[in-house]
């Protein structure tokens, strides 16, 4: 009973342990980093109207000196008010792309250089799409009627 009861002792000091080191490790990684960061604020608009977005998904894309996209994206959500905010963004170069059910995705590069931005990003309806199959009415062109192809032996039978 007394050797248990000290496992279950050891066990929970092996939890404890292991958790403030974990602690010490992100507190330190969170040091390493003193790079400048900026509280990044977005409101998503629709363009026609004006009335902001609710639910799109904004996600910021880390870009490379050489223009290329980097790893650890970040993705966040608009609230009812079509906002959306970070706090903590490293200085640099953003792709920021929003994707929202009924609407074009948006996507741009920014530089991210001071402590505080508002990004207001309106949202465009998806254009019509051009079919060769729809008629088409254009009063300034009209097809040409073509003249069906001539029969062989000039439509006389064999």
């Amino acid at each position: 009973m007394f050797l248990a009861m000290n496992s279950g002792k050891a066990t929970a000091i092996a939890c404890l342990f292991f958790t403030l080191v974990l602690l010490r490790t992100a507190s330190a990684q969170r040091d390493e980093d003193n790079g400048p960061t900026c509280n990044v604020k977005f409101l998503i608009l629709k363009e026609d109207n004006g009335k902001p977005v609710r639910n799109a998904a904004v996600i910021m894309h880390p870009v490379d000196a050489h223009g290329k996209q980097g790893k650890g994206d970040l993705e966040l959500k608009t609230d009812p008010d079509g906002k959306a905010s970070f706090d903590d963004l490293p200085y640099g170069k953003i792709l920021v792309q929003v994707l929202a059910s009924g609407f074009q995705t948006f996507g741009e590069n920014f530089d991210v250089a001071q402590p505080r931005i508002l990004f207001t990003i309106k949202l465009k309806r998806p254009q019509k799409q051009y079919s060769i199959y729809d008629e088409h009415s254009n009063s300034s062109s009209t097809p040409s009627k073509q003249n069906p192809p001539p029969e062989p032996n000039g439509g006389k039978p064999n």
